[in-house]
């Protein structure tokens, strides 16, 4: 069974990947999961339930996409949180 489980959903100007935590996801499986590829062209959203340091290892993956952002529900958006180009600003809130 993987440790974690991913979707992605294609956008105009990002791809959401959703992510799900089956079981216990423990620190030194870091170096075991595989995140899907995507198109490096466009920003990535970040979504799903899991620890600080997952988040922390995606945005490192996903680094070099035009934007990096998570999702949080209570602002009904995704907080930019990395960005190669000017006009996405980090702090940001993209409506989704």
């Amino acid at each position: 069974m993987s440790k974690v489980n991913f979707n992605t959903v294609e956008k105009d100007d990002y791809t959401l990947v959703l992510f799900e935590i089956p079981d216990v996801l423990a620190p030194e499986d870091l170096s075991t999961i595989a995140p899907p590829e995507i198109n490096g062209a466009k920003g990535v959203v970040l979504s799903g339930r899991g620890p600080i340091w997952l988040y922390c290892f995606l945005t490192h993956f996903y680094h070099p996409t035009k934007f990096v952002a998570t999702y949080d529900p209570r602002l009904e958006g995704a907080v930019i949180v990395e960005r190669h180009v000017a006009e996405y600003k980090v702090g940001s809130i993209l409506r989704l």
